[in-house]
C-alpha cells in the first residue's frame, strides 16, 4: 500500500529545483498551487489550476490524487506508472516549450502587432471585465487562477479582443512568479484566424516588458507554437504530458 500523501511538504521542493516551468515557480514562491509529498518527500506534485506536476521516485498515491487534467511528469520513468494506474483515463499529449529569452521579444514589433484588426478593439481586462469571462466556456481560462476580480486587478495583468461591445478574444496571466506571468491565450471559435489572439497576446507582452515582467509562452499545440513564433519566442523543444480523457 504507498504511503498516503502529506500537503506543503517544504522538504519535497528540492524534487523541483531547475526545472523551467513557471507555474513550479508560481507554487514554490507561494503565489499559487499547492505541493504534495510522499512521507519521506522522494516524490512530490505540484498542482497548479488544470496542471499537475511529478518529480521524484514514481509514486502511485501522488498520481491518484492528482486533480488537473494535465499531468507532467519530470522524468520518463513516471509514464508506465501514470498509464497503469489511470488505465484508460488519460492519454499522451506533446507540448512545446519555448526558450526564456527577453532579448528575442522586440517591443517595437510587438507594438505593430498589437494593432487591433478594423471593426475590433483590444483593451485591458479589467475588474469589471473579469466576471464576464466565465459566461462562455472558452473565455473561462482568461481569468486565471486569482481568487476574484479585485485579486487579478491587484496581482493580473490581461487584454481582450472586443467586437460590438462583446469579448471574443484574449490573452492574460493564467498564473503568476517572481518578476513574470505564464500567458492564457484563447479566442472564441467564430472569431478564430482573424489575428486577434496575436493582437491581444501582443498586447500583454508588451505590457509585461514595459513593467520588467517576463511573459512565459509555453504552447499546448503546433498551432499555438506557431504564434508563439510569430510574436519573437523561439522554440525549446516538445516534451510529452498526459490528458485525462
Amino acid at each position: 500500500m504507498p504511503d498516503s500523501p502529506t500537503r506543503n511538504d517544504g522538504s519535497a521542493a528540492a524534487l523541483f529545483a531547475g526545472w523551467p516551468e513557471t507555474m513550479i515557480c508560481s507554487c514554490l514562491q507561494g503565489h499559487m498551487g499547492t505541493l504534495t509529498a510522499n512521507r519521506d518527500a522522494s516524490a512530490g506534485a505540484i498542482a497548479v489550476g488544470d496542471f499537475c506536476f511529478f518529480a521524484g521516485v514514481p509514486d502511485e498515491a501522488l498520481i491518484r490524487g492528482a486533480k488537473g487534467p494535465i499531468l507532467i511528469p519530470r522524468s520518463r520513468d513516471w509514464d508506465g506508472l501514470i498509464e497503469r494506474v489511470l488505465n484508460g483515463r488519460v492519454r499522451p499529449h506533446t507540448r512545446y516549450a519555448t526558450k526564456k529569452e527577453a532579448a528575442h521579444l522586440s517591443p517595437d514589433r510587438l507594438r505593430k502587432l498589437a494593432g487591433a484588426p478594423e471593426g475590433f478593439a483590444v483593451v485591458p481586462i479589467d475588474a469589471g471585465m473579469y466576471d464576464r469571462l466565465a459566461l462562455q466556456r472558452w473565455s473561462k481560462d482568461l481569468r486565471g487562477l486569482f481568487a476574484g476580480p479585485e485579486d487579478f486587478e491587484r496581482r493580473g495583468l490581461g487584454f481582450a479582443a472586443l467586437y460590438r461591445g462583446a469579448v471574443v478574444a484574449g490573452a492574460s496571466s493564467y498564473s503568476i512568479y517572481d518578476g513574470g506571468i505564464e500567458i492564457e491565450v484563447d479566442t472564441a471559435p467564430e472569431f478564430r484566424r482573424r489575428g486577434l489572439a496575436a493582437a491581444c497576446a501582443a498586447a500583454l507582452m508588451t505590457a509585461c516588458l514595459e513593467r520588467g515582467l517576463y511573459p512565459s509562452w509555453d504552447a499546448h499545440t503546433r498551432v499555438s507554437l506557431a504564434l508563439a513564433e510569430k510574436l519573437g519566442y523561439r522554440p525549446a523543444g516538445a516534451y510529452k504530458t498526459y490528458i485525462r480523457v
